[in-house]
């Protein structure tokens, strides 16, 4: 029962993944029709330039985000992994909001974001390391792992 609720938190974060992709697709969208111009070359046009790379950032990063997702929550704890994976959808909007003005201003929600993929890959880490242990020793530290990432998952939440 807990990998099926692990399973729907995550399907609903992939919905949530789908749904920042298609905003950020709008705006894309958006700002080539406000440039007038039939293809997506626009000289000229920061604005269009820069949804358009923060659209493109923001697509590169989703594979790597799902995956570490999808390994730490089913490795190690599923509940601290569906935490960080509602921040990290909340960091790239801050990173693509901050990507439009001063490109200064996306750097915060850049390395927030390092941050959060670090604390998942690192779970993933634990729960791969926990499973060759228990497999080669006996030794199972699972309840010990998941003590440890349900109070730290909360100091992502510090900037």
């Amino acid at each position: 029962t807990q990998l099926l609720q692990y399973l729907q938190i995550t399907s609903q974060i992939e919905y949530f993944v789908v749904f920042l992709t298609a905003f950020f697709a709008s705006k894309v969208e958006h700002e080539s029709k406000h440039c007038n111009s039939k293809g997506f070359q626009r000289p000229g046009s920061s604005t269009f330039d820069r949804v358009y790379i923060a659209n493109q950032n923001c697509g590169h990063a989703y594979p790597t985000f799902l995956a570490v997702l999808w390994c730490s929550g089913l490795l190690c704890s599923p509940v601290p992994a569906a935490f960080a994976g509602l921040m990290y959808l909340f960091v790239r909007q801050k990173y693509f909001v901050g990507y439009l003005g001063e490109r200064t201003q996306s750097t915060p929600g850049y390395l927030f974001g390092k941050r959060i993929i670090l604390f998942l890959f690192l779970m993933s880490v634990a729960g791969i390391l926990n499973y060759y242990l228990v497999f080669f020793f006996g030794s199972d530290f699972e309840m010990y792992i998941k003590m440890i990432t349900s109070a730290i998952s909360p100091l992502l939440l510090i900037p």
